[in-house]
């Protein structure tokens, strides 16, 4: 059959469509791991694969800077310590001015999701900052990948390390490999370039916690809600 006749036809639902709505599906943040590394060339891997993202004019910016062994206990100490002080520095980039509207209601169900999954009862604020400072411990995991990018590049780079982002966390998904991402670790931008070695000009984007997931911890037991394509498409006639 010709592309011509081919045009406006929905495509065939076949194997690979299946196999990539089982990953998103599958997908989640998880907050729980075993200790086990993840060998290097299961890593290797992730990452040759996340290479074929799509970028601004091909300039693919991000840099990732992945720990491991005494690498991350070293990391995790120093991140804890600071985050349990309070001592926050100026992110790379600004966070959002407000969550208002919809953005906020999903923003609390995910939140309450978590607490009531860990039996934290609302309203217990020491509780709450116990489980917020779990973001600096990795939540137990024994790698963070650090995703940075050019300075120069400003928010476009941040834009496409954040679908290179979105592909890592995929590709792990398909070795068996949990993963979460944490805007949180970027509150530390300047610890994080002092440790890791990386230059003045990187700027930090986000980490991703990951290893083998423990299935059985309840913080991985639930899933958030998505939203309907209707809630989100407009379609312009004219």
């Amino acid at each position: 059959m010709s592309s011509v006749a081919l045009r406006g036809r929905k495509p065939e639902t076949g194997a690979a469509v299946m196999q990539l709505e089982q990953l998103f599906s599958q997908r989640l943040s998880c907050r729980a791991y075993h200790p086990d590394p993840v060998p290097e060339e299961v890593i290797r891997d992730i990452l040759r694969i996340a290479q074929s993202t799509a970028s601004w004019c091909n300039s693919q910016p991000w840099q990732v800077a992945i720990t491991r062994g005494e690498g991350t206990e070293r990391l995790r100490k120093a991140m804890y310590k600071a985050a349990s002080s309070g001592a926050f520095e100026d992110l790379d980039f600004k966070p959002p001015r407000e969550y208002r509207g919809v953005y906020l209601e999903r923003r609390r169900e995910s939140g309450f999701q978590l607490y009531n999954a860990l039996g934290i009862e609302r309203g217990d604020k020491a509780r709450y900052r116990e489980q917020t400072l779990e973001n600096f411990r990795f939540f137990g995991a024994p790698h963070l990948a650090v995703i940075t990018t050019d300075e120069a590049l400003g928010t476009y780079g941040a834009v496409d390390c954040g679908c290179y982002v979105s592909n890592f966390m995929l590709a792990a998904t398909a070795y068996g490999i949990g993963t979460v991402a944490q805007a949180a670790i970027a509150q530390f931008p300047n610890l994080l370039r002092q440790e890791l070695g990386l230059g003045e000009d990187r700027r930090i984007v986000c980490g991703i916690s990951f290893g083998y997931p423990n299935p059985d911890h309840p913080t991985n037991s639930y899933r958030t809600t998505r939203a309907s394509v209707d809630d989100v498409l407009q379609l312009i006639d004219r």
